[in-house]
């Protein structure tokens, strides 16, 4: 029976550093203000309003409604222009056209908004390989973690924890496979280069994991887990 697969999306499919940080950039100008951090791509991944706090120096409590500005301002140029410098990483439009024609469902859990996700996913090409495209503001309210949409995209999909992966780039993706069961692995081109260091082997507890260096192993990589577990469940 073929797989399912939960992927992340910024640091795992696609490269959305460069229109996120110019967005950033031109959002704190307008608001006359600086970055208190360095605008890299190691800041992509949490959610928006978090991302926008640490970098304008709010700190942990801040002018809510200065952040809610930056947030909505954010949204607006993103949505129109950001979102279009957006590549896919080497290898992901061939790996995901063998994966679903090989049965394997696809699906994504994403931080990133529903509105740039779908966009990004039609601009690239790549929105038609997936069974389910998920974000945390699918729902009212909000979701309140990726973890909660990995649940409910489970749930919602019949999915078999036994025979699933979840393919991610950080520490709270690999929270996401641990607190739902799934296998992780663990996407460390990208942006997952420097991510879950020495903490891969804890945070996905005794199920099994791998490194992820480049997506067009990934087939390979699924289909000797698959056939592993397979070969498990067979056993007398």
């Amino acid at each position: 029976m073929p797989p399912d697969i939960l992927f992340d999306l910024d640091g795992t499919l696609i490269d959305s550093s460069p229109g996120i940080l110019a967005t950033f950039e031109r959002v704190l100008a307008a608001h006359g203000l600086r970055a208190a951090v360095p605008l890299e791509a190691s800041l992509i991944g949490p959610p928006l309003a978090v991302t926008l706090r640490r970098i304008a120096g709010l700190g942990d409590i801040g002018d809510e409604a200065l952040l809610g500005r930056l947030v909505e301002a954010f949204k607006r140029d993103y949505d129109t222009a950001g979102c279009l410098s957006t590549c896919a990483f080497d290898g992901v439009a061939e790996g995901l056209a063998q994966l679903a024609d090989g049965g394997a469902r696809l699906f994504i859990v994403t931080n990133k908004r529903m509105v740039p996700t779908r966009r990004i996913l039609e601009a690239l090409g790549l929105a038609h390989r997936f069974a389910g495209i998920h974000t945390r503001d699918e729902t009212e309210p909000m979701a309140p973690s990726k973890s909660a949409v990995t649940q409910r995209v489970i749930d919602l999909y019949g999915i078999d924890r036994g025979r699933a992966f979840f393919v991610g780039d950080s520490d709270e993706d690999a929270a996401a496979a641990r607190e739902n069961g799934l296998r992780f692995i663990h996407a460390a081109y990208g942006y997952g280069a420097a991510g879950i260091p020495q903490g891969l082997p804890s945070v996905v507890a005794s199920r099994p994991c791998i490194v992820l260096d480049h997506f067009a192993r990934l087939p390979d990589i699924v289909d000797a887990f698959s056939r592993e577990g397979c070969a498990l469940h067979e056993r007398p």
